[in-house]
């Protein structure tokens, strides 16, 4: 029987489903789901900080961290996605390599942030994504990570684990990743929501911060390194 490998599985997935991610980010980024991700960030990050996007896909996220004046350094463990951002995310303050989240190929403390999208929930491990992000983020170093909510389903890439076959995708959500980062270094600062059109039309001002994660497609979180 041929063994399971998580990363292998992901790297095959999002190199066969690039040229769609690729024809459809720059309106994700721009109007779509993550439209409201890098103004949240511009507010909160001082202009010239080194940004590692972790999970960059085609690299149009990158490219508009980029614009903004920060130095961005992109990794997606999809060689194809990194071959689009090469070819066409060129900015002087921006550049890519294909890497494993799990295992980051940069020294302690190189960066002062780090943007991750959507992308943890595509690793076998997260705590060990955690760490990694810890280590390579210096003190008191910021993490931005949009983790996808309970509204983002089905999440058709992790159904078969209910027949007790591998998948590729966790169900993790919100409130279990602001523990899970709380309890291993990390500290919540901010947090910001991305409801689906419904979801919008429901007066959420006196909901706790769980309940409100509870509504999300997607919550964006800000933490920061302890």
């Amino acid at each position: 029987m041929k063994s399971f490998d998580w990363n292998q599985e992901t790297e095959k997935k999002w190199n066969e489903n690039a040229d769609f991610w690729h024809e459809n980010s720059e309106n994700m980024w721009l109007k779509g789901s993550r439209s409201t991700i890098i103004p949240f960030i511009c507010k909160r990050l001082p202009e010239g900080s080194k940004v590692l996007d972790a999970g960059c896909g085609d690299g149009f996220g990158s490219y508009l961290l980029a614009e903004n004046s920060y130095k961005v350094t992109g990794i997606d463990i999809a060689e194809k996605m990194i071959s689009h951002a090469k070819d066409k995310r060129n900015h002087s303050n921006l550049t890519f390599h294909k890497a494993d989240l799990s295992r980051l190929p940069f020294e302690k403390g190189h960066f002062d942030a780090i943007m991750a999208i959507n992308s943890i929930e595509w690793v076998e491990q997260p705590l060990d994504v955690l760490k990694e992000f810890h280590k390579v983020t210096k003190e008191k170093g910021i993490l931005f990570l949009g983790l996808l909510g309970p509204t983002a389903g089905p999440r058709a890439n992790s159904f078969p684990r209910l027949y007790g076959d591998k998948a590729i995708c966790n169900t993790m959500m919100p409130w279990e990743f602001e523990q899970l980062a709380g309890e291993n270094g990390w500290e919540l600062i901010d947090g910001m929501p991305v409801y689906k059109e419904e979801a919008k039309r429901v007066d959420v001002s006196g909901f706790p911060r769980h309940l409100k994660q509870a509504l999300s497609f997607m919550w964006v979180f800000m933490l920061q390194k302890k």
